[in-house]
């Protein structure tokens, strides 16, 4: 499978048409398709990428992300 395939098969997700959530393993990016092509696709869509633990957590909408550190308060 090339880079380009991998990629197009990643961001053709149910989760991504909705613009939800996915996770992959950082590795696995690295791998399949190499960091240059993953993030020039990453800005070219305009999500946002957080990583922790080997994971890259990708927000596949335009929406502001906000890590919380303590409960929201009602």
């Amino acid at each position: 499978m090339t880079p380009e395939n991998w990629l197009r098969d990643l961001f053709a997700s149910k989760a991504v048409q909705e613009g939800g959530v996915i996770r992959r393993k950082a590795r696995d990016v690295e791998r399949f398709a190499g960091m240059g092509l993953f993030w020039a696709e990453i800005h070219r869509r305009g999500y946002q990428v957080a990583e922790n633990g080997g994971q890259f957590v990708i927000f596949c909408n335009r929406a502001p992300v906000r890590f919380l550190t303590d409960p929201p308060q009602s």
